[in-house]
């Protein structure tokens, strides 16, 4: 515990922004959790953007609302 899920639209990411992403999404897990880097996994998942609204939009953000922490703008 903790797992996170990124999902975007499709990016290939180089190795050193790949780590960086991973460098910093673990950093503020493990201190807002108080757990070790070790206890943290996290999966980066591409969503194609004509899919966004039924696999992300619909079911994640506006069917789960009340999960929210940070809405999006759009």
């Amino acid at each position: 515990m903790p797992h996170i899920t990124v999902q975007h639209f499709p990016k290939e990411l180089d190795a050193g922004r790949r780590a960086a992403l991973v460098a910093a999404v673990t950093e503020a897990v493990t201190t807002a959790f108080e757990v070790e880097e070790g206890a943290v996994s996290i999966a980066l998942e591409p969503v194609a953007p004509d899919d966004w609204q039924d696999q992300v939009y619909a079911p994640r953000i506006v069917g789960r609302a009340d999960l929210l922490v940070k809405s999006p703008a759009y």
